[in-house]
């Protein structure tokens, strides 16, 4: 496994292949398995990630007042500089992608383009997020893991969840799972009521090739999200794709097609 000092933080990372690099970065309470899984760069491409503070195998998790997206994006910075990659095509995954709508907006010399898969915040947080994830730690907190999934798979929440999106409810229940959840557990709180930018406005600033992805059946990703993002960068390529609740296998395979056809019309 690949490490790189930064922040008093040691930072797990993963660089695979040759050539134009993308750093796509995985979503909340994930780690750089998500990326690495979902998908399978073209010749030509250098796939890129690493796991956020509080995340994977990515520790100490450090000052919690430092677990932002803002601050992530910063972390992404120091990972192309060890690496000494001056300009990459940033992508990311949900909180993945706020992050690096954060980056592109702070930092557009270092960015050649931009894709935004499953945007879960616009310019402020998503309730239904914020209620969701509130209570996973309200949980885990008083109760810890084991007990407060049990109460979870109890709740009103999850009922709802898995009749009505059972790959997202899947996904909330394993939370519980992670073995760092007691220590990393602010990230639940502290980055889902975060924002990656002031206002939809800053996103006309970005003048990259960008890629918009975002699919329906899905609370902690709406469907309008993406479009309303897209809306707002000039030039952005939107296309919805399979809910993984619908299939997952489709959904692989729609933004595996997505992603390579955004690279060999743009980069290679």
């Amino acid at each position: 496994m690949a490490f790189f000092e930064h922040d008093k933080i040691s930072f797990h990372y993963r660089d695979e292949g040759q050539g134009l690099p993308f750093f796509f970065q995985h979503g909340l309470g994930a780690d750089i398995t998500q990326p690495f899984d979902l998908f399978h760069p073209p010749a030509g491409v250098r796939l890129i990630a690493f796991d956020c503070r509080a995340h994977g195998e990515t520790r100490p998790v450090g000052d919690l007042e430092k677990i932002r997206l803002s601050t992530f994006a910063d972390d992404l910075r120091a990972l192309m500089s060890h690496l000494q990659i001056k300009e990459a095509i940033v992508g990311g995954i949900s909180m993945g992608a706020a992050t690096v709508l954060n980056f592109t907006l702070r930092f557009p010399g270092a960015v050649r383009g931009l894709v935004i898969s499953r945007p879960a915040w616009t310019d402020r947080p998503h309730p239904w997020n914020v209620h969701i994830f509130t209570l996973i730690a309200s949980l885990i907190r008083e109760y810890g893991p084991v007990r407060g999934k049990e109460l979870f798979l109890e709740s009103a929440e999850y009922k709802e969840a898995i009749e009505q999106w059972p790959d997202v409810a899947r996904s909330l229940a394993g939370q519980f799972d992670d073995p760092r959840v007691e220590e990393t557990v602010a990230k639940f709180v502290r980055i889902i009521a975060d924002k990656p930018c002031e206002s939809l406005e800053q996103l006309r600033s970005i003048r990259v090739p960008t890629l918009v992805l975002a699919n329906d059946v899905d609370p902690i990703h709406p469907l309008e999200f993406g479009p309303l993002l897209a809306k707002y960068i000039s030039g952005a390529q939107f296309r919805q794709i399979t809910a993984k609740s619908a299939s997952v296998e489709a959904h692989e395979r729609d933004v595996q097609e997505a992603l390579e056809q955004f690279f060999k019309t743009y980069f290679i």
